[in-house]
């Protein structure tokens, strides 16, 4: 009799766990969802399609030790990954270690070799991880607790978390030679570390990276691209159009209502509301680069296009039609950045005799006039909202960073030193903010600004000061080359990068 209860009770068992397996059923970017292991209150997946966020539910007496229990949202993937999420539990909760996170399973069995970047209750973030199949959990701390942004990278078998309280920089730790086979789960979790309870967590800023492979070939090679909207005061972002083809440089017009960028040679007009790119003719200038700027009244645009030959400085209407030619012929490259307030004055970083640095030069066309004239790269040149300063980059103090000078080139001013490549200054439409791109000087050279690198968005007052990040993603080149400010001063427009792209998203047809 003993056995036969037995087996009835493991029968009941499977088809339990088999019911739960089978339920899942697909979520924002994500394939699935599941209670793994033993819960007593089934959990829950939710997807805000309009606020791009996921709202989880969900039990479970924990994840530790040889066993988990939990709720999970996943995702099959296969080779290199980042993932990647801003999390925060709702409510007050009744367990110091409740828990939410990223995490990478080998199987959805409660026993499975996994690794996790998690959030507990009390503020712990830590790196989880088991090695092997119901082997005991091990456990790597961050130097920091209560982080809100958290991002899990693989990377062969090397596993890096990298973690950040919202507006700093991550700090990370590193799992080496966690072999948890190629094909595997991803996702985010929450579990409530008491199994009589039923936790529940908010997440933005979600996304699923396939980076560039060490095989891609820059600048012939190109990964997808999508266009994204940044809330300044809540720092989410949401996806408002996806690309296979490499999207670049979002300028934001005037009214507010639309988006130009530039795609494999030509400039679109991207509306917002419909979700829709059209074509913008300019004219003569045909293999148009991320160099390309709107006026401050909106009519006018100054674009830059390599027509044969190193870049050239054009202006064109903002609604399309014939180019008309700024600089020169016998020079280098010239890549077009900013307009003086009253349209009289175009100002772009010029290579002249193998040295790249700021020049401005009448709207119209005429004389350039040279303003920086240090050794090494000078670009991004910007105008304030009130004509009186460009700000620019330089890399003139070793690393490359954010300077300021009067508009006739006087006092030039460095406003960022710290230890990162900080790139394209670009200044509120109140006057009031710089937004600014930074790459980690671990992987690009000062004066250079690639393609697929592990970038920040930061913002500091006009005048330097204290920054903050406001976007953490993969990009770089193309990310933010122009300026990308809402005329409201509260919203960006940006460009990250992804192998991956998500139906869930607008996606160009």
């Amino acid at each position: 009799m003993r056995c036969k209860i037995l087996n009835v009770v493991l029968c009941m068992a499977c088809i339990a766990l088999f019911s739960a397996r089978v339920s899942a059923q697909g979520v924002g970017i994500f394939e699935g969802q599941t209670d793994v292991g033993t819960v007593k209150h089934q959990g829950s997946g939710v997807y805000d399609a309009k606020l791009q966020q996921y709202i989880l539910t969900g039990s479970g007496q924990n994840i530790w030790a040889t066993h988990d229990d939990f709720h999970f949202v996943w995702k099959k993937m296969k080779g290199d990954f980042i993932l990647r999420t801003n999390a925060a539990f709702i409510g007050k909760g009744a367990e110091a270690h409740r828990k939410v996170g990223l995490m990478v399973r080998t199987t959805l069995d409660s026993n499975s070799k996994h690794i996790n970047a998690v959030v507990h209750g009390d503020g712990l973030t830590s790196l989880q991880y088991r090695k092997t199949v119901s082997g005991i959990t091990e456990e790597k701390k961050a130097s920091i607790t209560a982080a809100d942004v958290i991002q899990l990278e693989r990377k062969g078998n090397t596993y890096t978390m990298s973690v950040a309280r919202k507006g700093d920089l991550f700090v990370s730790e590193e799992v080496t030679d966690l072999d948890l086979g190629d094909d595997v789960y991803v996702g985010i979790f929450i579990c409530s570390h008491n199994a009589d309870v039923t936790e529940k967590a908010v997440f933005n800023n979600t996304r699923i990276v396939t980076p560039a492979p060490a095989t891609l070939i820059p600048y012939k090679q190109y990964l997808g691209s999508a266009i994204e909207l940044l809330d300044l005061e809540s720092q989410n972002a949401t996806v408002v159009y996806q690309s296979p083809k490499s999207l670049q440089a979002p300028n934001w017009t005037l009214d507010g209502k639309s988006l130009i960028y530039n795609s494999e040679g030509s400039l679109y007009k991207f509306d917002l509301k419909s979700h829709m790119p059209t074509a913008l003719n300019t004219g003569i200038a045909k293999n148009n680069n991320n160099d390309h700027v709107l006026s401050f009244d909106g009519k006018m645009l100054a674009i830059s296009s390599g027509d044969g030959g190193p870049s050239i400085g054009y202006t064109v209407s903002s609604a399309g039609g014939e180019a008309t030619r700024v600089t020169q012929t016998g020079h280098g490259a010239s890549y077009m950045h900013g307009w003086s307030p009253d349209k009289k004055y175009i100002v772009f970083c010029g290579e002249r005799n193998k040295e790249f640095d700021v020049y401005r030069i009448p709207a119209a066309g005429g004389p350039e006039e040279r303003l920086t004239n240090t050794p090494g790269l000078d670009d991004g040149p910007e105008y304030s909202p009130d004509g009186k300063y460009i700000y620019f980059n330089s890399v003139r103090s070793g690393l490359m960073q954010v300077w300021r000078m009067k508009a006739d080139g006087s006092e030039q001013t460095q406003l960022t030193n710290d230890d990162y490549n900080n790139w394209f200054p670009h200044i509120s439409p109140d006057g009031k903010w710089i937004v600014y791109i930074t790459f980690l000087k671990s992987e690009v050279s000062p004066g250079d600004h690639p393609f697929y690198k592990h970038v920040y968005l930061r913002l500091m007052p006009v005048g330097g000061g204290p920054s903050k990040v406001v976007a953490y993603l993969y990009g770089g080149q193309g990310t933010i080359n122009t300026p990308s400010w809402a005329p409201d001063s509260k919203h960006l427009a940006f460009v990250s990068n992804s192998d991956l792209l998500f139906p869930v998203f607008p996606i160009a047809k």
